[in-house]
């Protein structure tokens, strides 16, 4: 994180501009506990919108649905969603809807589904590690939606899951190898900090002759800055998450509680080594 507020994560971004590297900004939080907080988590996004587009900078956005209600009320949290997103389409940015933990996730899919054909600007997150992935994607593809594949943070059931590292790999190369061979019009964010993960699909779509136009790699603010270095300075087209609030410590803590894979990856992230 470069700081606890926006301001902090605009003038991130704004540094990673000079590099040519776009950025998707979220703001820390979930489960939240009443509709109002939801309701003021919307407006939190409706100002970090306007000051996006303000700045001109190529910027998206990155919402968790329990951040705007999903827990509380599914129509409170679908007009939320729907507030986000016309007031991204005015300005010309995109939507992310972030993938939470699998009991989220048919309902998650519902809100995409219902508010996609409105609005083209919006993508949905899944997760490599699940075993339903494969058939989400497919059920996903023939409406041309925007995809971003990242691996899993959660801590799930091998009964929904995968539980080794390579399986998750493979699957991931699997997901990855079909969108983008897939002729569909949406973006696809390949969000991995992965160097092997990412060389193999540079040769995949080098091999196929698939344009970088047609991709962007994803990762987070602060990991792996060498490879992020590296995808930039070789023409790789590349998008930075910036995560930013004043809930880092308990969302962090929780995320390691949840998963203590979570706590190698980032004391291997530090160190420079594949994920």
């Amino acid at each position: 994180m470069p700081g606890e507020t926006v301001s902090d994560a605009l003038s991130a971004a704004g540094e990673l501009r000079r590099d040519g590297i776009g950025v998707i900004l979220t703001h820390l939080g979930e489960n939240l506990g009443a509709v109002a907080d939801a309701e003021e988590e919307a407006q939190h996004y409706l100002r970090v919108l306007d000051q996006i587009h303000a700045s001109g900078l190529d910027a998206h956005i990155s919402v968790k649905l329990t951040q705007l209600g999903l827990d509380l009320d599914l129509e409170v949290c679908v007009g939320l969603v729907r507030l986000l997103l016309d007031r991204a389409a005015g300005y010309g940015t995109f939507v992310w809807i972030d993938m939470e933990s699998t009991q989220y996730v048919d309902r998650t899919l519902d809100v995409y589904g219902r508010l996609r054909a409105a609005f083209p600007g919006v993508g949905i997150a899944l997760q490599a590690y699940l075993h339903r992935t494969a058939a989400d994607l497919e059920a996903l593809l023939p409406g041309g939606a925007s995809i971003r594949l990242v691996k899993g943070a959660y801590l799930e059931s091998p009964r929904v899951a995968y539980a080794r590292k390579a399986d998750v790999d493979e699957n991931y190369f699997r997901l990855a190898s079909r969108v983008l061979t897939s002729g569909r019009g949406g973006m696809f964010h390949a969000a991995t900090h992965d160097a092997r993960l990412i060389d193999r699909l540079g040769v995949f779509t080098r091999e196929r002759r698939i344009l970088p136009a047609a991709y962007e790699y994803a990762m987070l603010y602060g990991v792996q800055e060498p490879l992020q270095r590296r995808l930039a300075t070789t023409g790789q087209p590349l998008r930075v998450l910036i995560s930013y609030g004043e809930q880092w410590f308990p969302w962090y803590m929780r995320r390691l509680a949840e998963r203590p894979a979570n706590i190698w990856f980032a004391v291997r992230s530090v160190m420079g080594e594949s994920l």
